[in-house]
């Protein structure tokens, strides 16, 4: 999916400029988008967003790596904080060494934590806020 095409108000109107993006987009054009670091190495794609229900914010976005065609693959919550749009090269940047994200705090697809739980959460950001 590219963010332009995807990017097309209800009844199908499109304006001059392609789209609401890059300030306010859609989660679904965001699905699929890879992650890379600032060495330009690629970590995943990204497999699902996760929005806070109490304040309406974007918590994580669940990243994929590794595997062939989900199988095999290791899921990471990455704090949005904690991710730049490139908005040039259409991804994400998450400034982490490469080892250190495969060595990151994750989970098999088929048994998701419970991101609500204050010690994983405690976890997963204290992980993301001590990358180097």
């Amino acid at each position: 999916m590219d963010y332009e095409s995807q990017h097309i108000y209800p009844g199908g109107v499109i304006t001059e400029h392609k789209g609401p993006g890059p300030e306010l987009m859609g989660a679904s054009t965001l699905i699929g988008d890879h992650v890379h670091n600032e060495n330009n190495e690629h970590l995943g794609s990204i497999k699902e967003i996760m929005l806070d229900m109490a304040s309406g914010q974007v918590t994580y976005v669940v990243v994929s790596h590794g595997g062939l065609l989900g199988i095999g693959e290791k899921l990471f919550a990455i704090p949005w904080s904690a991710l730049v749009l490139d908005t040039v090269n259409k991804r994400f940047i998450l400034d982490i060494d490469k080892k250190h994200f495969e060595n990151a705090p994750g989970f098999d697809p088929e048994c998701w934590p419970d991101m609500a739980d204050q010690l994983w959460m405690d976890t997963v950001h204290g992980y993301y806020s001590k990358s180097d």
